[in-house]
């Protein structure tokens, strides 16, 4: 563009992300159970302050005002996930009406709108009847899970072009049941690659199910619902690229963090690199698993943050800005002094999201990608004028999506770019502690105060296009 503007190409979609359980609140309202989060939160120090959801951004009694935000800020879409425990208290049987009205009344006014919903169907709330039950450690999750997929699909398959089935499986698993981490809070390296296989196994049931109760009806576009799911992947590089170790380190590491669940979908297999208790094996993969785990996808969506910058300490000797890695002895995360950081501590290098969508797109092939979460935490304060100013965050933003624009024009079949966050919420295991929203949350008085990222990302959203420089 000749204004200082450079164009995304047309048709591109930008919308902004949320999540139910970090946003909504109102936990134990109009039938909602209890989930995996509502047990983990309440457990003495597992959040930073004790936080919990249980009221959040009170989005659950704020819908009408929240998504005007999203009209102010002009998107096109909007992704957000259904809270599981809100349509099937239990994790199964006949649903809970209030809870799909909920949705439907959210769907309705989004399309009113003119705004496109992006639905996610699993972002972390397992109902905790199934978790009592091995959650996604037992097989018999992935089928419920798959019958809550279709539920919801067939009251809102007529309205929601695209869905998502899992929202980042890696954290669910890994931080879920190897690190505890995050809900439900277990250690135990067989639940955690049995969460990997069944989390997988659930997306491709999943899949199938949306497409039977969809198979019928088209929506107004005259196309059916897409469908496809979203991983959290991170470009890994090794910290000398001329020693072998700190190479191998960086393999392994990718393999473990983005093949875990990319090359089940796109190569049918587990990666080799793999040891054992990293991947599961005979005793959970039974005839036919991998072709349910490889329906075919309409769409892959990319949560990106942060790259991984790794090495091997052969001396002992951890230097600073050095994270040691608990499980590789002498490997370490490091942060060159040359590369900011965000408040959650996680390294800026928006060159790092461009090399990892052309690798995608390298194993992926022409799957059109979406960047489904992108964004960062900064320290944000509401200035004495009443304004939010956050130009680290803009600063962000404005080279991530600088580098999108080239792997679009390196030809990355990237169809859609959705920020993290629309609004500061529930951290899962931070708390309220960290705030990643384009919208300031006063959480006193549940107050929305637009920071500059806000009207920043509007004006790239009406223009389509972001400034040169």
């Amino acid at each position: 563009m000749s204004d200082g503007r450079d164009a995304f190409p047309e048709g591109f979609l930008w919308g902004v992300s949320t999540a139910s359980y970090q946003i909504e609140g109102a936990v134990a309202e109009d039938g909602r159970g209890p989930s995996i989060w509502d047990t983990f939160s309440h457990q003495p120090g597992k959040t930073t302050n004790g936080d919990t959801g249980d009221i959040a951004c009170d989005g659950y009694h704020r819908t009408d005002s929240d998504l005007d935000l999203l009209s102010e800020l002009g998107v096109g879409g909007y992704r957000f996930s259904i809270a599981w425990p809100r349509i099937q208290p239990d994790g199964h049987g006949a649903p809970n009406q209030a809870g799909l009205d909920y949705y439907r009344r959210l769907v309705d006014k989004l399309l009113e709108r003119g705004i496109a919903p992006l639905v996610t169907l699993y972002h972390w709330d397992l109902p905790q009847p199934l978790q009592d039950k091995g959650g996604w450690a037992t097989r018999d999750t992935a089928d419920l899970f798959a019958d809550y997929a279709a539920t919801v699909a067939g009251a809102l398959g007529d309205r929601v072009p695209r869905w998502i089935t899992l929202n980042e499986p890696w954290v669910a698993s890994s931080m879920g049941y190897r690190s505890g981490e995050h809900a439900p809070g277990i250690t135990d390296p067989q639940q955690y690659v049995a969460a990997v296989h069944h989390l997988l196994l659930g997306h491709g049931k999943a899949t199938a199910a949306i497409r039977a109760v969809t198979a019928a009806g088209v929506l107004p576009s005259g196309r059916p619902p897409e469908v496809g799911i979203t991983l959290n992947m991170a470009q890994i590089y090794p910290a000398d690229p001329s020693r072998t170790a700190d190479r191998e380190l960086a393999a392994d590491l990718d393999a473990d963090i983005n093949g875990v669940f990319l090359d089940p979908l796109t190569r049918g297999a587990y990666p080799a690199r793999l040891g054992p208790g990293q991947a599961p094996g005979p005793g959970l993969i039974r005839d036919g698993d991998f072709a349910t785990i490889q329906a075919p996808i309409d769409f892959l969506g990319v949560n990106y943050y942060a790259p991984h910058i790794v090495g091997v300490r052969e001396d002992g000797i951890v230097r600073r800005g050095d994270t040691p890695m608990p499980w590789r002895p002498g490997g370490v995360f490091t942060q060159p002094e040359h590369l900011p950081v965000t408040a959650m501590g996680w390294l800026v290098d928006p060159n790092a999201l461009h090399d990892l969508l052309l690798r995608v797109h390298d194993d992926a092939g022409e799957v059109p990608l979406y960047i489904t979460e992108n964004g960062a935490a900064c320290y944000d304060y509401v200035n004495p004028d009443g304004t939010v100013d956050d130009p680290e965050r803009v600063a962000y933003l404005h080279g991530h999506l600088q580098a999108a624009r080239q792997a679009i024009a390196d030809g990355v079949p990237l169809r859609g770019y959705f920020a993290w966050s629309l609004m500061d919420n529930f951290e899962w295991a931070h708390g309220y502690s960290k705030r990643f929203g384009l919208y300031f949350v006063d959480y006193g008085t549940q107050r929305r105060i637009a920071k500059g990222s806000a009207g920043w990302y509007a004006e790239v959203a009406k223009t389509n296009s972001v400034p040169s420089s």
